[in-house]
């Protein structure tokens, strides 16, 4: 695929699914998935639609690349100090806004998560990413906030989102910050 000047690589994967996807790869290629039997002029016409959307990602994950060439990863050091301040700020976070939303929880953990930034297990254990101290401070309460509605919607759907943004109206632009810049940070961490 080549679009405005980026030359892409595409792999098709064909597995036992109903719909096509397209996922771009840290390297940018672009890996499409379709369903086994699905035609080859509908999997270009389904690329021919996307090629826009495609192409932005893909020029997303090349400035990405670009930004993480020029800086270094996390050391080991760095990511415990990362940790211990979480373990410091995140609890204090999830006390506010618990007590505001008449929320309880149960145990709370800090971890080096490479795909998550929270998470909330069915008997309210509650899991942060340290990296979540990097973000500004209205993104990492948009997390706590998240994962606490979590307690009474354990799913996102529409009731789900009403409680958060009831809670914190300003969710879609913290959201937004991390899609945009949390990847990065996570790569950081991971070296990957």
């Amino acid at each position: 695929m080549k679009t405005d000047g980026i030359s892409t690589e595409i792999e098709i994967v064909r597995s036992r699914r109903k719909t096509l996807s397209a996922e771009i790869e840290p390297d940018g290629r672009v890996i499409v998935r379709a369903p086994l039997k699905m035609p080859m002029r509908d999997i270009e016409a389904f690329l021919a639609e996307k090629s826009a959307v495609i192409e932005k990602h893909v020029r997303r994950r090349i400035a990405e690349n670009e930004k993480l060439s020029e800086t270094r990863p996390f050391t080991a050091a760095e990511i415990q100090k990362m940790a211990d301040t979480a373990m410091e700020i995140i609890p204090r976070r999830v006390e506010y806004f618990a007590e505001l939303m008449g929320i309880s929880y149960n145990r709370i953990t800090i971890r080096n998560q490479k795909t998550r930034w929270g998470s909330c297990t069915s008997g309210g254990n509650l899991n942060f990413n340290c990296l979540l101290v990097m973000t500004p401070p209205e993104v990492l309460d948009s997390v706590v906030v998240h994962e606490l509605c979590h307690r009474l919607h354990p799913n996102h759907s529409k009731a789900f989102y009403d409680a958060v943004y009831k809670v914190f109206p300003e969710y879609d632009r913290c959201d937004k910050w991390l899609k945009e810049n949390g990847r990065l940070l996570i790569r950081r961490m991971t070296g990957e």
